[in-house]
């Protein structure tokens, strides 16, 4: 679409394609230099073609482009084999890469710039380049005005490996570095920190190249109009591509020789994308039929769901939760069905095979961010906050679902992982943890993994233990080395291992089940439980005093409300007292540390100090549309799970705030970000459930919740016409939305409305609340009444204070489209009643 809307833009007689014009303005005649950075993205492992997923979302674009995975970095493999060949006989250059949690460096840096200043861990990753970096602001915008310069923005994450790569070899570069100070204002941005900015030139890059990622770069005019942009770019000319010291001089001929074609092909441009990213509804529209669209959605899903290990492409492959969720709710209302049960069954599957998969970490928790393989087994070893949280509510959902107590263990398991590695003592979140580190056998080089794999040696060395009554009087090693898969060569394949980083490694991966190993080594299932977690943690053990990954200590309000709904979540289903606390620890975080009480704004982000303390930057960012939306989710979920009624007055505050900053009175739905804000060329709304929910998904549902809750509907209305603005989209390609689409199954199969009346921590009241919990209800809110009429929830729904206890006993009673059960006070005949809607009677 963006695309088609650019062509049109352009000048009728104009012959050069889009993916070439802006390249062919600087690189003019010499076309073997043309499309430079058209088919570059910044990815760890080479890509491989997409699955039909992929060319139902961006059939316009190449092959290799994954816009709809954000939150990761991609490179086409003609790029890898540039950089390999390059790299012969340099590869301390290739693999050294800035971490920026090593602490201070022993010896002076040679360059400092105003970057050191920030708290981003990726700006002050290049806090001594030999670049006359700036920070995204007001400062940098003046200075290009006043001395009339182009703008060069650099945008990446701080656990990009492909931004490290560019880094160094680009911006430490003392030739470069001169070159970037000396003619252009160059701004570095975390995209992270500022989201709006990213997409804003992350949608210019992908209309004009035909891709994206990280590290990106766009040149600007001084106004903040985009004219020419890329992602990767090498150093120098390499055969047929052309360097970044090239890109830089023949933009600055164009800068001067050929301005005014930059900038009006540049507006044109803008023009173009304003229109083309419009989303709104007409007067009087109404959100598609639910059933037509999670049906469509669902065959979408279906055809591209790859059976042997479940996930929705071959390689590489991500676990995209947001499928799986609504996987689960459409099986919710179609269990009878066999697409019901298809879809349940690819859920499930792919959930186990994740869980044995090398993605999943095995000694140390939690989960990697994608798989290079289509096995789940070699993955990219990042670990992002965003992926815990929402895997770890699809497994405990996945448990509620089944009743499989290994969905419950993993969900533990991840929660275990972040409270001991992403967690501040003040209760935020961190942001993730890097794929690369320092070899435990030493060397200056960074590599892929190194603080989470092992050598066959490594293991028979660490586990030399006779396993007594075993079949040839095994050892622990070989029980292990057996169960995960470990071979003597290593086991990875060195397709997914091109820089031979793995080379003899092994990644473990769980090849039989339990009781095939039991079976082979003649001993009990309950011995190879107790012998495998004893490995596991002994491993974990050696693993600590390995060189970490670098840490990104910034606490995002939007990730950190995702996880606030995993805690809240898990705690519930499992009735986990100690998980419940942390969820509230983590809602009095976000309170206390990303919420300005006086101007009523959230803040997008804090950081962890250099004395273990949080830190705020001035002036603070604000929150944008994702940061309300997940908080208020989380919120919603953390008064569901506590039942304290001092979360849902906040959500309700926080969503009345979101709609002053950022609702579209006209066409419905959110913009991303605050419209004021004039530094952001293009007002956006997220079309798009990738890596995170689009927070406009996410709000259809807070709303549709917050007016069951609250009694206001206005918020029903709005959540309606927000489905109404994606018509098109939800109508044509719902699986580009399928968090969306279960809002809007919501909106048609109705809230069942719980209510519970009785006193918070008292036995019989528990008892119905584990009733509830114990059940996958993606239609539902849950309410407690202890009595008091003038509640938060009976000021709101006077109708509550007729609901009273029964014989003196918690009692619970289930609403729906204006219509209560009989009081029910036995947990069984609660469950009963949420499971099939049947009870001894119907009371209006």
């Amino acid at each position: 679409m963006l695309r088609l809307a650019w062509r049109q833009s352009t000048s009728k007689n104009s012959r050069v394609e889009p993916a070439r014009l802006l390249t062919a303005a600087f690189l003019a005649a010499d076309s073997r230099h043309q499309n430079s950075g058209g088919d570059i993205r910044c990815f760890r492992r080479p890509p491989h073609p997409p699955t039909h997923r992929s060319q139902l979302l961006h059939h316009q674009q190449p092959a290799y482009y994954l816009s709809h995975i954000a939150g990761c970095c991609m490179i086409s493999q003609q790029t890898l084999k540039d950089h390999q060949d390059r790299s012969q006989g340099h590869s301390s250059v290739f693999m050294s890469m800035a971490s920026g949690d090593e602490g201070p460096s022993s010896s002076p840096h040679k360059h400092t710039n105003r970057l050191a200043n920030e708290r981003s861990p990726y700006l002050l990753q290049h806090a001594h380049n030999p670049v006359d970096w700036y920070p995204w602001g007001k400062e940098a915008f003046e200075k290009a005005k006043s001395e009339d310069k182009p703008i060069f923005l650099s945008v990446g994450y701080s656990t990009c490996h492909w931004c490290h790569v560019m880094e160094r070899e680009s911006f430490e570069d003392e030739e470069i570095g001169k070159i970037l100070s000396d003619n252009f204002v160059c701004i570095k941005l975390d995209r992270e920190e500022r989201p709006d900015v990213d997409k804003v030139y992350m949608t210019f890059v992908q209309a004009t190249s035909g891709g994206g990622g990280w590290p990106m770069s766009v040149w600007l005019t001084p106004d903040l109009r985009p004219f020419i942009g890329g992602t990767y770019f090498p150093p120098r000319d390499h055969g047929r591509r052309p360097g970044l010291k090239t890109v830089l001089t023949r933009i600055m001929e164009q800068w001067q020789n050929n301005r005014p074609a930059l900038e009006s092909n540049g507006e044109r441009i803008l023009e173009a994308l304003k229109k083309g990213t419009a989303v709104s509804a007409n007067q009087g529209e109404s959100p598609p039929l639910a059933p037509d669209v999670a049906n469509r959605c669902f065959q979408q899903l279906a055809h591209s769901y790859e059976e042997e290990y479940g996930g929705f492409r071959d390689a590489p492959k991500f676990p995209t939760p947001v499928n799986l969720m609504f996987l689960m709710s459409y099986w919710c209302v179609n269990r009878s069905t066999s697409e019901g049960m298809e879809a349940l069954q690819m859920t499930l599957h792919t959930l186990r095979m994740m869980a044995l998969g090398g993605i999943h970490d095995h000694v140390a928790q939690g989960f990697h961010r994608y798989s290079t393989d289509s096995s789940w087994h070699v993955p990219h070893f990042e670990k992002m906050l965003y992926d815990q949280a929402q895997l770890a509510v699809a497994y405990i959902t996945a448990s509620q679902v089944s009743g499989e107590q290994l969905f419950a263990d993993v969900a533990k398991d991840i929660l275990l992982y972040v409270s001991r590695d992403l967690s501040d003592k003040s209760g935020g979140f961190y942001s993730a943890e890097d794929a690369d580190s320092v070899p435990a056998s030493g060397g200056p080089e960074k590599r892929e993994g190194a603080f989470c794999v092992w050598t066959a040696s490594e293991v028979r060395e660490l586990l030399p233990d006779v396993v007594e009554g075993s079949t040839g009087s095994a050892i622990l090693a070989d029980i292990f080395i057996h169960h995960y898969g470990v071979k003597m060569q290593g086991n990875v394949n060195p397709e997914q291992d091109p820089h031979g980083e793995l080379q003899g490694q092994n990644v473990l991966i769980v090849r039989y089940s339990v009781e095939l190993t039991a079976a082979h080594f003649g001993i009990t299932v309950e011995k190879v439980d107790e012998l495998l977690a004893a490995a596991r943690a002994r491993l974990a053990e050696v693993r600590k005093s390995r060189p970490r990954p670098h840490l990104d200590s910034k606490m995002l309000a939007s990730w950190n409300g995702l996880m606030l709904s995993a805690y809240a979540h898990v705690g519930a289903v499992l009735g986990d007292k100690d998980l419940l606390e942390r969820a509230v620890q983590a809602g009095n975080f976000i309170k206390k540390h990303l919420w300005d009480a006086e101007q009523k704004i959230i803040l997008r982000s804090c950081y962890r100090g250099d004395d273990m303390e949080v830190q705020q930057i001035y002036p603070p960012i604000s929150g944008f549309l994702d940061d309300y939306a997940f908080v208020i989710c989380g919120l919603l979920d953390l008064y569901e799970a506590t039942l304290q009624t001092e979360w849902l007055q906040w959500a309700e505050e926080l969503q009345l705030r979101q709609d002053e900053l950022f609702l579209d009175d006209q066409g419905g739905g959110y913009f991303c970000s605050d419209p004021s804000d004039h530094t952001v060329l293009l007002q956006l709304k997220e079309d798009q459930d990738g890596a995170e929910p689009s927070a406009n998904s996410v709000s259809a549902s807070n709303l549709l919740r917050l007016s069951h809750y609250t009694g206001r509907q206005e918020w029903l209305q709005k959540s309606q016409r927000l489905l109404a603005a994606f018509s098109d989209r939800l109508t044509k390609v719902p699986i580009a939305l399928p968090e969306m689409v279960r809002a809007l199954m919501a909106q048609h199969y109705t809230l069942k409305q719980i209510v519970i009346c009785g006193q918070k921590d008292a036995p019989d009241t528990a008892s119905l609340l584990a009733a509830v919990n114990s059940l996958y209800l993606p239609h539902k809110v849950l309410m407690l009444i202890d009595g008091d009429a003038d509640s938060f929830l009976c000021q709101r729904l006077p109708a509550l204070s007729s609901m009273t206890q029964q014989g003196g006993v918690a009692t619970a009673y289930v609403c729906q489209d204006f219509t209560c059960s009989l009081p029910v006070t036995d947990p069984q005949e609660l469950r009963r009643l949420l499971l099939d809607g049947t009870t001894d009677a119907q009371a209006d």
